[in-house]
Order: structure tokens, then sequence, then C-alpha cells
């Protein structure tokens, strides 16, 4: 008989549980409808590169003949 009351109280914890999180569903959902473009996730998105910054990666500078030789065998 106890079997029978876990079970059943663990079926209704989980029905529970899943009643909860639909409802709390519904309210995000509403919340993203009322407001689809909100300042507080302007900012979320990608970040600006700032000005002067280059678009794509320069290449390593090439060493002199005096840097490249430094550490040499002598």
């Amino acid at each position: 008989m106890e079997t029978i009351i876990t079970v059943a109280v663990i079926i209704l914890m989980i029905v529970a549980g899943m009643i909860l999180i639909h409802l709390l569903n519904a309210q995000h959902d509403e919340r993203i409808a009322a407001f689809p473009y909100s300042e507080a996730l302007r900012g979320s998105g990608r970040r600006s590169r700032p000005s002067g910054q280059p678009t794509e990666p320069t290449e390593p500078p090439v060493a002199t003949h005096h840097e490249h030789h430094a550490g040499g065998r002598g």
C-alpha cells in the first residue's frame, strides 16, 4: 500500500511541476509579446567594434635581419 501512495505522490509532483512550467512559459511569452523590442535587450547582441579598429586581422610584423638572428647560434 505504501508503494502505491509513493508512486501516486511522485506522479502528482511531476504533474504539478509540468503545470508550473507551463504557466511560467505562458507568462514569459506574454512579456515578450508586450515588449518585443525593449531597451534592456538592445545591448545583448553583438558588440560593435570601436572606430579605428581594422575589420580584418592584420599580418604579423616581418622581422628584420637583426631580429631574425638575435636568438641564433651565435
